[in-house]
């Protein structure tokens, strides 16, 4: 019983101590915050983050639970063959992606996606460009493949080979008014150049400049590591709409509508503004701010990467590797470091997207773009292992909560 005149104890705990009385690492946080259990509050003194203090004490009588007592959440077990992730990173078809993305084009591994085999490269893929009109990049890419399902069949599962190099390079060759600016060509370890890859193509339509010595193989890498990530949304959306058997670029589109949300393909777009706002007003004022005013934090932490998003540091350090003196580095630098500082909270592959994008200077749209183009290879794998099951399969019943 507390005693007269006694000071109560305050409402809210800082990152440190909220990890301490969990027992867990700051990091592991997210993962809670990110399944419901529990809601990051601004910090009184408006530079961090802190918790609930009931919170913390109710989460560290419960143990460390597995999944909210107050929450919807939805965990489904899905069989795939396509990617495995671990904590060390995720593997297609049983290879490392961040050994493919350093060695392999991308068109490559979406046919090693698709198929099960990597092979050598073949040559630029062909598509059939749609009017772009006057829209912006993102609605660009959604009314591509809108396009493509209005005007061809859709593929069934043998055809998804073929139904993936059209659909992709379609939306890549459909982003810009004009196709005539130069493709530049992309350099792999132990080849000659390569001319028209989708890396090659998408730099054209999204960067205002030739690339620098690395960073056109930086957005291939891109590529092939976004290309596919465990069932995340716009995977299940797919997948869903694949067990209706939907065409295969209705299911697609499905994919590109969930995509969409700011905290999924959007999510680069958001730590660009940081990045921005930290280089203008420094990185623990642009930090503290986006802190205060969210409790979550696009482009950092990751559930199935507590330590950090091994993703995120291949990514970076091609970058790195290609721009070492660009002020976007050294921004992207502080930035992290304070977010660490307010959140315990490591980078992910957004904000390693959106560090790639800054140094190019690409559109403010690019990240989704490159995100989105990446992402329907992986789709298009899963559209293809789900017409082999049970069509109708995903049916969740709903607990009626109203009056």
């Amino acid at each position: 019983m507390e005693l007269d005149g006694a000071a109560p104890p305050p409402a809210t705990v800082s990152v440190a101590e909220a990890a301490r009385r969990l027992g867990v690492k700051p990091a592991t946080l997210y993962a809670y915050v990110s399944r419901g259990l529990l809601q990051r509050v601004p910090a009184a003194d408006g530079r961090g983050s802190a918790y609930d203090r009931l919170e913390i004490e109710a989460l560290a009588a419960r143990g460390r639970p597995r999944r909210s007592s107050r929450s919807s959440s939805i965990d489904l077990l899905i069989e795939t063959r396509v990617t495995s992730v671990d904590a060390a990173g995720h593997r297609y078809r049983g290879h490392p992606a961040s050994e493919l993305a350093r060695a392999q084009p991308f068109e490559c591994v979406a046919e090693l996606l698709w198929s099960g085999t990597l092979p050598r490269w073949a040559g630029p893929w062909q598509g059939t460009p749609a009017p772009r009109g006057e829209v912006g990049l993102a609605q660009a890419l959604r009314l591509a493949v809108a396009h493509v399902a209005a005007r061809e069949r859709s593929a069934p599962p043998t055809e998804v080979v073929a139904a993936g190099r059209h659909l992709i390079a379609t939306v890549v060759d459909s982003l810009a008014p004009c196709a005539a600016r130069r493709v530049p060509r992309l350099a792999m370890p132990g080849a000659a150049p390569l001319p028209r890859t989708v890396a090659g193509r998408l730099w054209a339509q999204l960067a205002p400049r030739a690339p620098a010595d690395g960073m056109l193989a930086a957005l291939n890498a891109a590529l092939v590591l976004l290309a596919d990530h465990d069932v995340a949304a716009s995977t299940f959306a797919v997948r869903v709409a694949a067990s209706t058997r939907a065409g295969t670029y209705a299911c697609v589109a499905a994919g590109m509508a969930v995509l969409s949300g700011p905290l999924h393909g959007g999510a680069s777009g958001v730590v660009r503004e940081l990045l921005r706002e930290g280089g203008r007003a420094g990185a623990g004022r642009a930090v503290a701010a986006r802190v205060a005013s969210s409790p979550r934090s696009p482009g950092f932490g990751h559930p199935l990467y507590p330590g950090g998003d091994p993703r995120a540091a291949a990514l970076v350090s091609l970058v790195r590797a290609a721009a070492p003196h660009a002020r976007p580095v050294a921004v992207y630098d502080e930035v992290v470091a304070a977010v660490a500082r307010a959140t315990g909270l490591a980078p992910n592959v957004d904000a390693a997207l959106a560090l790639l994008a800054e140094v190019a200077d690409m559109d403010d749209a690019a990240g989704e773009v490159v995100f989105a183009v990446a992402r329907t290879a992986g789709w298009l794998a899963h559209v293809a292992e789900e017409y082999g099951e049970e069509p109708l399969r995903f049916r969740p019943r709903a607990t009626y909560v109203g009056p």
